[in-house]
């Protein structure tokens, strides 16, 4: 017999697990570089850039556009890398809650 009730339990406790998870992404931080270092990007598990450090020895007018790549290529990487975490954490936090269907698509819930 169906459990209609058990399974709006669980769907709502699921609600509240990915909630909290979601909160707890800004807490999660990732670090890329790119240049062999002189360019870092930090980013939050919301895909959030939260730091850009640059060496200084980049700052000269004739590598203007090496600069502006090695800005794009460290903070594409921490964004991934950022996501990759964001994922980890959010499927850590339900364990258990989803059921292993094959074919269910969770990736409108970050998972």
């Amino acid at each position: 017999m169906f459990d209609m009730m058990g399974m709006m339990g669980k769907m709502k406790e699921l609600q509240d697990k990915m909630k909290q998870a979601q909160d707890q992404l800004q807490y999660l931080t990732a670090t890329a570089e790119s240049g062999g270092g002189l360019v870092k990007a930090t980013a939050n598990g919301q895909r959030r850039l939260l730091k850009l450090e640059i060496d200084e020895s980049l700052l000269q007018p004739q590598d203007r556009d090496m600069l502006a790549d090695l800005v794009v290529a460290a903070v594409n990487k921490v964004m991934d890398e950022a996501g990759e975490k964001a994922k980890e954490e959010l499927k850590s936090k339900t364990a258990g809650l989803i059921p292993n269907i094959p074919g269910l698509d969770l990736g409108g819930f970050g998972l």
